[in-house]
């Protein structure tokens, strides 16, 4: 039963981010809305991460299958892609390569910009106020 709750918020919560992908017209998938929505429900505490922790683990053990349609639907067209395969290779290796460094340097924008020192340990975070940078 716990496993049904847990379940059921989450879909909720996935309802109103197709709900707010309906209402606010902007190019950005339910999913977005909804991952968002999770977050700052969690951050809030109005959602518990208790009351949804099992069902996520769960749901990212499995996630690996859900890519299993979209393999078999490249296999469906591999005739259409293998003309072009080189230029994939090459798009998905540079795109992945942006995507790194773009990361990799707002983090450290991030870090440099910080008031605080932000520490995990013993799976509790600890929060201490650290010197400015400036």
């Amino acid at each position: 039963m716990k496993y049904i709750k847990q379940f059921s918020i989450i879909l909720f919560i996935s309802f109103i981010g197709e709900m707010a992908h309906h209402f606010i017209k902007l190019p950005i998938p339910a999913s977005i809305y909804g991952i968002v929505i999770m977050f700052l429900c969690l951050l809030t505490k109005i959602v518990k991460l208790e009351s949804v922790k099992e069902t996520g683990d769960f749901l990212v053990k499995i996630m690996p299958m859900t890519f299993i349609p979209a393999a078999v639907g490249l296999l469906n067209v591999w005739d259409i892609i293998k003309v072009s395969l080189l230029e994939y290779i090459l798009v998905t290796i540079l795109s992945t390569i942006l995507v790194m460094v773009v990361s990799g340097h707002i983090s450290q924008l991030i870090i440099r910009h910080t008031d605080k020192k932000i520490s995990i340990k013993n799976n509790k975070i600890h929060v201490k106020e650290a010197r400015s940078h400036e």
